[in-house]
């Protein structure tokens, strides 16, 4: 029986770190200050540019042999059903269930060579979002910030004049706390991890609390303010210290935030065309990434969008996962690639297209993980929704596939290689310290730069890794 335990996935737990709850995350007001100020240190030396990143998060594990690294040639046992097919670049194949990417594997590059040591949920979280090797190989309570508040403490609360948080992150509801998938900001405070939207957005009631104004609060928001200013010039009377003064930038990103009206439009997908919504499909992964897209055109610099359900408030078939954690206990690994891949298809190369329609493909990169890949070798057992004996597919971090795309970098590559039963890296070798270092390099920040801890010592970026070579922007 304990062969048939549930698998779950990343799990949820009421987390002590809140955006913005600087006493339940232990953060004086003092340390938030001092950290507010070395971000804008950073971003004033080591922000280069204003590009983006869109990084689409597939928790619980993508199968890389039914996506991105098929092995045709392989034992039936390790290839599986489905068969790979040709793509507009010579060379280059994909799975049969992603005929919308082989249209355009032109514009997106494979690594196929990316590995850890975690093959636990929690661990392999925590590896994969932050760049070091955690303490605990389990938990999604991190030790050390997640990339995502790396990126916000330098580059600031907020980006460019109308106020677009720098850091977003979209999820189902109830996955939208900062320990569900590893996005905390450890020592660098409550006040650096990304601004969480959850919800369905393609649900007709989707919408972003505490964004915007409506005309008939603007006349209370001004008494507050009026009051409010009040107060502070009373408390700056008697503030030796000169703290009030400190706090007066944190306090306007706040403010600029909910009284923005294109803040408010960035997150308003009504603002988009039937046509478009259409191209990216009405269902929670395509509206979730063109949700990602508007907030990067409008200034965001770096949007997570985690992908999990495609259909959240529906039924889910009974031999089919909740998300992409495909071992026989949970789903047939099959069944589930049938009823989620051509969402996922739709998605992503919609995505990636509009993207390059719009001309931001030098300034968008996108990014497609996840936690690790799954055995090479296929496992059955009985299913604990199906009741019958399925096939599976279990954890494995010692090979994943990544699909990077934009960048200003040449695209129809295959970076990497894994063995002839895809069970290791064989060629370009790589952590997700390697691309993580891309992705800085890319936003224009030195990865070998440091931040300081709570108490005061220097943590470097990143501890290793190297820039990808083969997505080096063109010149």
């Amino acid at each position: 029986m304990k062969l048939n335990r549930f698998c779950p996935g990343p799990v949820s737990r009421r987390g002590f770190l809140e955006v913005g709850g600087l006493t339940a995350a232990g953060l004086g007001l003092s340390d938030f200050l001092r950290y507010e100020a070395h971000a804008s240190e950073l971003q004033a030396n080591h922000a280069t540019n204003d590009n983006s990143v869109i990084f689409v998060w597939l928790p619980g594990g993508m199968p890389h042999m039914e996506t991105y690294d098929m092995k045709p040639d392989a034992p039936m046992e390790y290839r599986g059903e489905f068969g790979p097919i040709k793509t507009n670049v010579p060379g280059i194949d994909v799975c049969e269930l992603l005929p919308r990417h082989a249209k355009i594997a032109d514009k997106f590059a494979i690594v196929r060579s990316i590995h850890h040591e975690f093959s636990d949920h929690g661990g392999a979280h925590k590896r994969m979002m932050t760049g070091r090797r955690p303490r605990i190989p389990n938990g999604t309570v991190n030790d050390a910030p997640a990339t995502q508040c790396i990126v916000k403490d330098i580059l600031g609360g907020t980006s460019g004049s109308n106020g677009m948080p720098t850091c977003v992150a979209t999820m189902d509801k109830g996955r939208d706390k900062v320990d569900t998938f590893a996005m905390g900001s450890a020592y660098l405070g409550a006040a650096n991890t990304p601004f969480f939207v959850g919800g369905d957005p393609n649900s007709k009631g989707f919408k972003v609390d505490s964004i915007g104004v409506k005309q008939s609060m603007e006349a209370r928001l001004d008494d507050r303010l009026s009051l409010l200013q009040g107060m502070d010039r009373l408390r700056r009377d008697v503030d030796e210290g000169g703290i009030m003064s400190a706090m007066d930038s944190f306090n306007s990103q706040a403010l600029e935030m909910l009284t923005s009206d294109e803040v408010r439009d960035a997150f308003d997908l009504a603002g988009e065309s039937d046509k478009m919504r259409e191209f990216y499909g009405h269902h929670t992964y395509g509206q979730r990434v063109l949700l990602a897209r508007r907030l990067v055109e409008a200034g965001s610099r770096f949007v997570t969008a985690v992908l999990e359900n495609p259909f959240p408030g529906k039924a889910i078939p009974k031999n089919c996962a909740s998300n992409w954690d495909c071992h026989a206990v949970n789903c047939h690994v099959f069944e589930d690639c049938k009823w989620r891949m051509p969402v996922y298809d739709q998605a992503i190369s919609a995505l990636i297209e509009d993207v390059y329609q719009r001309g931001l493909d030098k300034k968008v990169m996108i990014v497609v993980a996840s936690d690790f890949g799954h055995t090479p070798k296929i496992k059955a057992s009985r299913g604990n929704k199906s009741k019958v004996m399925q096939p599976g597919r279990d954890h494995w971090p010692k090979a994943m596939s990544v699909l990077v795309s934009g960048g200003g970098a040449q695209m129809g590559q295959v970076i990497g290689a894994t063995n002839s039963k895809g069970e290791h890296p064989i060629e370009r070798v790589m952590s997700p310290n390697d691309l993580w270092a891309t992705v800085y390099q890319h936003l224009g920040i030195d990865y070998n730069d440091y931040l300081m801890n709570l108490d005061g010592l220097p943590m470097q970026i990143l501890p290793f890794g190297k820039p990808i070579k083969e997505l080096a922007p063109m010149a």
